[in-house]
């Protein structure tokens, strides 16, 4: 059963200006180690970390919560598979009540544009 399904779209230009102007606090702020140590490392990151926020925004949307309370930014890490595939990983509150549901992520990206959409499966706690 469907729980919730939440959809994200950001500038590209938008990361790569809060990044250039705050810099690694923001990047601290909103991605966890292992975010920022993937992204950075990748040939176009701001590409990269636009996609990951777009994704954590549409986990707190298909969460129909939001980022309010204790829900944090890292509670929600993007990864990717061998083959590239996103997944999430839930840390902190969020893994355990959300440790029976099964969340699919979809990223897409123009030249200027990320997009990510989430749909949540299973029992919410």
């Amino acid at each position: 059963m469907i729980q919730g399904i939440g959809v994200d779209i950001i500038e590209i230009g938008r990361i790569r200006t809060s990044v250039e102007t705050v810099g690694q606090a923001f990047l601290e702020r909103i991605f966890t180690a292992s975010e920022i140590a993937y992204c950075s490392s990748k040939h176009n990151r701001y590409q990269h970390f636009a996609a990951r926020f777009a994704a954590k925004e549409a986990v707190s949307k298909a969460l129909s919560t939001g980022w309010a309370g204790a829900f944090r930014w890292k509670d929600v890490e993007i990864t990717n598979d061998v083959s590239g595939q996103p997944h999430v990983t839930l840390h902190g509150h969020l893994q355990d009540s959300l440790a029976s549901a099964t969340i699919h992520v979809s990223i897409s990206h123009s030249d200027t544009h990320v997009v990510a959409m989430v749909v949540i499966e299973g029992r919410l706690l």
